[in-house]
């Protein structure tokens, strides 16, 4: 008996879920696959940060990046080669702003989700250091 009502259970909230995920427009659908590309370093930005007050550019990076706001600062990781990634941080004060810009069109769904597993990470890298004792 119980096994059936988790089953019941279980089923409603997939259907729920899918419900409420149909509700979305398109332009947020778009927008969200566009993250998950810019996430996986697919997408070219353009990233100006400007002085409010002097109006001069304060900082400039472009590239295939990801960006996060964090406490204050902007962080922004690159990919610059194959095995090659940068990460940048910039702090950010009240009369800073930034513009972030994509430079090349990428072809995003609206219809589906993108969802990307990569088993890989399921396992984390060690590194193990010995000291003499």
């Amino acid at each position: 008996m119980k096994k059936k009502v988790l089953a019941i259970a279980a089923g409603l909230i997939v259907a729920g879920t899918l419900l409420l995920t149909g509700c979305t427009s398109d332009a947020d659908k778009a927008s969200e696959n566009l993250s998950t590309a810019a996430e996986q370093f697919e997408v070219q930005r353009s990233i100006v940060g400007v002085n409010g007050i002097t109006d001069k550019v304060a900082f400039y990076v472009e590239g295939r990046c990801s960006i996060e706001r964090s406490a204050g600062e902007l962080v922004v990781t690159c990919k610059q080669g194959e095995d090659d990634y940068r990460k940048h941080f910039v702090g950010l004060s009240d009369n800073v702003y930034y513009v972030v810009t994509q430079l090349d069109p990428v072809d995003v769904s609206v219809y589906h989700t993108r969802v990307i597993i990569k088993p890989e990470n399921l396992l984390p890298e060690f590194d193990i250091e010995t000291a003499d004792q």
